[in-house]
């Protein structure tokens, strides 16, 4: 067990004021360091892992983020209710909220990060490009000027000359941020920059940079103290990115000479004695093809992937950050601090592969992770049951491997990745047909589902024993049968299924015939299927899921759709043709179209906010707005309808449409 030095400002108790993967992170080295660990939890996330892991747990707020995490007088109250001496506020959230820092100060509370200016100057672009310059850091030039009229934004911009980057004043993680290629683009990047920079940041001031061609995402972690010591523990390659975000982030940055390697250690360090900072950081830089790099941006706090640092180092940052905040020295110098092997950290998303990689909400039916080991960490705040919410980030979990090199290194994270039930086949599949065993099995799975229920009804029946609640399908001079049919894709398939009376089945799919039998095992909402085929045993994990049956085996994740009878759909919430549909549940941030309002393919019509991501909804037809459904700041769920319109040639929109199918069938 570690514990704080005599004579320094003692932490007996933190409150962590976040959630998921990076509140169990901070309690993991609080535990170890004999800190009590407090956490605070939204309504979304009352049973959620962050609040088993604490010693404590405090209800702040609603699911929404701004009337629960962050709430700045609702964590102090916690803080001094619990009797903690310290907060840390992980990333996001308040951690670069130099508000909150002074807040806390005031209250009489440690803040784990650096003083509340350095937040403020590091949070301003134009303010810290300004401070590097003179710090000597080098910079890209561009504009950061206090006019930010539309049309002097676009004199800059043609100024620089395109591609430029806009970038909001006061954003980070892509917030607020547009690459703009050409010139007739600016005014759409500009408007949709700022409206996500004001949500985000309150802030819609914007910047004009010119954008660097196939550039590096480079970054330095550092540490100081409260005794004028600043180290760094080397650099992070970052520039596996979508979205804006990274994804897969690595240790020490490949190709970097040991020169340069030094050159950005010490840019860096001189980037945080600029601005008296204390604690952990990391300064961010862009670096071309010729090892150049630029001051981009420091983020002041914990980052995401400092587990990179932390395997390449074997230092604990968090323990860093504890003992820092208590007034002790850094454990290390620089000459200390040494580079081994190499490291890579993935991010594990929910998304919906299917639908563009959106983000997912909703329970994780099934979740297969890799080991952890020495080599091999999984950073996760969730587990098998528990709810991603729409409300946060859809990230889940870091996977975080160390080996002797870059190469070895790699293929660790890939063995590992392939131990997660989701990899590079499934993500980006060549579309092939399912294997007429994994449709028997889906099948098989189906039927015994059936005959289970047909078992709870039998046993609270008045005559268990009656033949109308047999599982066997009675019948007095001929052999049950029925047909039954799933979508695999754009293919339909028909399985013609005989019950036998010894309670196994004969499968006919595609002129195949098969012989089937197996058993189910419930666990919650997934149940394990051993299936035997023709003699063949299939073990596979099966979950029934709104008309989706998911089938899960060491392959991978194989889906089938069950077709919903006509009698089943329309009704109120029903999606007609000539629609616009959320791609996920989120909130309306703009509507651009009133009805009898002419619109042309591909036209904006609505803009929505879920999961952190801004998402445009375009006309799919060109034609003429019938109903605007949904207005600015309405909630709406996955699939609903925004906007009927009718399309060019056709009829007014009745909302009737003709099945071709129905299904199941019985014979």
């Amino acid at each position: 067990m570690h514990v704080l030095s005599p004579g320094s400002r003692a932490i007996k108790k933190v409150v962590i004021a976040n959630r998921g993967e990076i509140a169990c992170r901070v309690m993991k080295t609080a535990k170890k360091m004999g800190i009590g660990t407090v956490a605070v939890y939204s309504d979304a996330d009352e049973n959620s892992m962050h609040v088993d892991t604490a010693d404590e747990a405090y209800h702040i707020g609603a699911a929404a983020s701004r009337e629960s995490y962050l709430k700045m007088e609702k964590i102090i109250e916690v803080a001094i209710k619990s009797g903690a001496q310290a907060i840390h506020p992980g990333y996001g959230f308040l951690s670069e909220k130099p508000e909150f820092a002074e807040l806390c100060e005031k209250e009489g509370v440690i803040f784990i990060g650096p003083p509340a200016s350095a937040i403020r100057d590091m949070g301003i672009k134009s303010t810290s490009k300004a401070i590097m310059s003179n710090a000597g850091v080098p910079i890209i030039e561009g504009y950061h000027g206090d006019d930010q009229s539309d049309e002097r934004l676009r004199q800059e911009a043609e100024k620089i000359g395109y591609p430029v980057m806009l970038k909001a004043v006061r954003g980070g993680g892509g917030k607020g941020m547009r690459i703009v290629m050409k010139a007739e683009d600016f005014a759409d990047a500009l408007e949709s920059a700022r409206r996500e920079s004001l949500k985000s940041f309150n802030d819609d001031n914007m910047l004009v940079e010119k954008f660097v061609d196939t550039p590096r995402h480079v970054e330095v972690q550092v540490f100081a103290d409260t005794f004028g010591n600043t180290v760094y523990l080397f650099e992070r390659d970052c520039s596996v990115q979508r979205r804006h975000q990274k994804i897969i982030e690595e240790a020490p940055a490949p190709g970097v000479s040991s020169e340069v390697r030094q050159k950005i250690g010490e840019a860096a360090v001189r980037a945080a004695e600029a601005v008296g900072y204390v604690g952990a950081g990391t300064v961010e830089f862009i670096m071309d093809k010729d090892q150049n790099f630029y001051f981009m941006e420091m983020n002041t706090r914990l980052q995401v992937e400092h587990p990179v640092s932390e395997m390449i180092t074997g230092q604990d940052l968090v323990e860093w950050q504890l003992r820092v905040a208590a007034g002790e020295a850094l454990p290390l110098t620089q000459d200390d601090i040494k580079l081994t092997g190499h490291s890579f950290e993935a991010r594990i998303y929910a998304e919906d592969p299917d639908s563009d990689f959106l983000p997912g909400a909703g329970p994780l039916l099934h979740l297969s992770t890799p080991e952890p080991s020495d080599t091999m960490r999984v950073e996760t705040g969730v587990r098998q049951g528990d709810e991603v919410s729409v409300h946060y980030d859809p990230m889940i979990a870091k996977l975080v491997v160390w080996s002797e090199s870059r190469d070895q290194a790699l293929s660790l994270l890939k063995e590992s990745l392939q131990q997660y039930h989701q990899h590079h086949q499934e993500l980006f599949p060549e579309k092939k047909p399912l294997s007429h065993e994994i449709l028997a099995q889906a099948s098989l799975g189906l039927l015994l589902l059936e005959r289970q229920e047909q078992e709870k009804r039998a046993a609270l029946s008045t005559d268990p024993f009656s033949v109308w609640n047999s599982n066997v399908s009675f019948r007095l001079n001929n052999v049950a049968k029925r047909k039954i049919r799933l979508d695999d894709g754009d293919r339909k398939v028909y399985i013609i299924i005989s019950y036998n009376k010894d309670g196994t089945y004969n499968l006919e799919i595609e002129g195949r015939r098969m012989h089937a039998k197996g058993k189910l095992q419930s666990e919650g909402s997934r149940v394990s299927l051993t299936a035997n085929v023709d003699g063949r045993v299939f073990k596979s994990w099966l979950v029934d899921l709104e008309g989706t049956i998911h089938i899960f085996t060491k392959d991978g994740c194989h889906k089938l759709r069950r077709p919903v009878p006509k009698f089943l759909r329309g009704g109120p919430s029903a999606v007609t043709q000539g629609s616009a549909i959320a791609p996920m549940t989120g909130t309306v941030v703009k509507v651009f179209v009133e009805p009898g309002q002419t619109v042309k393919e591909g036209e904006t019509l609505v803009v929505m906010e879920a999961m952190k991501m801004e998402h445009v909804i375009r006309a799919p037809k060109s034609g003429v707005i019938e109903k605007v459904l949904y207005s600015a700041g309405q909630a709406v769920n996955r699939h609903a309808q925004l906007v009927q319109f009718q399309e060019q040639g056709e009829e007014p929109n009745s909302g009737d449409e003709d099945d071709d199918e129905q299904g199941p069938e019985a014979e």
